[in-house]
């Protein structure tokens, strides 16, 4: 039996300036086919490398409100939140706490070759009680 999606977490790591957003966009498109509402999440490190930064989870909200400004999610249902932490363990709290139907993440590290998928990416799929779809980056070789 099918179950319905009512919630999507998506966790973008806005911490590279180059980065490869797909599991974003195909958590937009997944939203969208289901009716679902997307849950954008970022994970703030505890201790910033940039000293300058002295309120990190402002400092990303910000980042997080202007990555929706540059990608919009049209005809989505959007609410975003950023959590302070390893990143691995946050995105399952969030889950459990939100009760979400299913992860979007992208999977970190493609071209190390020991590894199927990156170890955030292996503690959720692991540990999360929804379903998790990861999305491999166009790199992979």
């Amino acid at each position: 039996m099918r179950r319905d999606t009512q919630l999507i977490l998506c966790p973008v790591n806005l911490r590279h300036a180059k980065a490869n957003f797909n599991a974003y966009d195909e958590a937009v498109a997944m939203a969208k086919r289901r009716g679902a509402k997307l849950l954008l999440a970022t994970i703030a490190p505890e201790m910033e490398r940039n000293l300058n930064v002295h309120d990190s989870v402002a400092y990303w909200t910000q980042q997080l409100r202007t990555f929706v400004a540059e990608h919009p999610a049209d005809g989505v249902a959007l609410e975003t939140v950023v959590r302070t932490g390893a990143v691995h363990r946050q995105i399952v709290k969030l889950a459990s706490e939100r009760n979400v139907d299913v992860i979007v993440m992208e999977s970190a590290n493609p071209k190390v070759q020991d590894y199927l998928l990156g170890t955030t990416a292996s503690h959720v799929v692991t540990h999360a009680r929804c379903s998790v779809f990861v999305v491999r980056g166009q790199d992979v070789t």
